[in-house]
């Protein structure tokens, strides 16, 4: 597993305003948006591609089109959604999948609670929508969800992560023969007694949406 934290002054901008207590949701989302778009330029550096003979005004020449079968973007509900334009933009002809899975705040462990995917992503590269990488069990079960189902390229892009998830992540995908790279913003400091990160930027979700009782 590979851990990508992008450095540049652009995304540490857009952080430290996400970061701040006092920012909006409104801003919050926008912000959001633009972050993804800036991580998912990195996140695609090794999305398939195939040859294309194409004729600009000037002359024949041969380029790249992103190869069959199509990328699949895979938001995580719900939070995963408020980065979902934001990754779009960058990939327009890419498939939508949605997964819906929640952290139970005793045990920390994730479940599914609804999908909408391809039964079979065989030979799919396939890139989750996570903001937040805490302990790593909902990426992990994730992960594993869509590898048994074929996908054989994973990377999964996290506005936040903290060392404990990304060492719980490796330790859950260990044996998994199916390159995974994390994407993030910002390594952070640790996680507290309640799985969040620290100093984190909040609840992610409710940050983006507000407070769903």
């Amino acid at each position: 597993m590979r851990v990508n934290v992008v450095n540049h002054p652009l995304v540490s901008h857009k952080l430290t305003v996400l970061r701040d207590e006092h920012t909006d949701s409104p801003t919050f989302r926008r912000l959001t948006d633009e972050l993804v778009t800036l991580l998912a330029y990195e996140a695609t550096r090794e999305v398939r591609v195939d040859p294309k003979p194409i004729t600009t005004p000037v002359g024949p020449t041969t380029g790249v089109y992103l190869a069959q079968p199509k990328p699949m973007v895979v938001p995580i509900l719900r939070a995963g959604l408020g980065m979902l334009d934001g990754m779009m933009r960058l990939l327009p002809t890419a498939e939508v999948g949605f997964l819906g899975m929640v952290r139970n705040e005793e045990t920390l462990e994730a479940s599914t609670y609804a999908e909408r995917l391809p039964e079979d992503l065989s030979g799919r590269q396939c890139y989750v929508l996570d903001p937040m990488l805490a302990t790593g069990g909902t990426l992990a079960a994730a992960i594993k969800f869509l590898t048994d189902r074929g996908a054989d390229d994973i990377t999964a892009i996290c506005l936040l992560a903290a060392p404990e998830g990304v060492a719980n992540l490796e330790k859950g995908l260990d044996g998994l023969d199916v390159p995974v790279t994390v994407v993030t913003a910002a390594l952070d400091q640790k996680l507290n007694e309640k799985g969040y990160i620290v100093p984190g930027l909040g609840d992610a979700g409710d940050r983006l949406y507000g407070v769903a009782h």
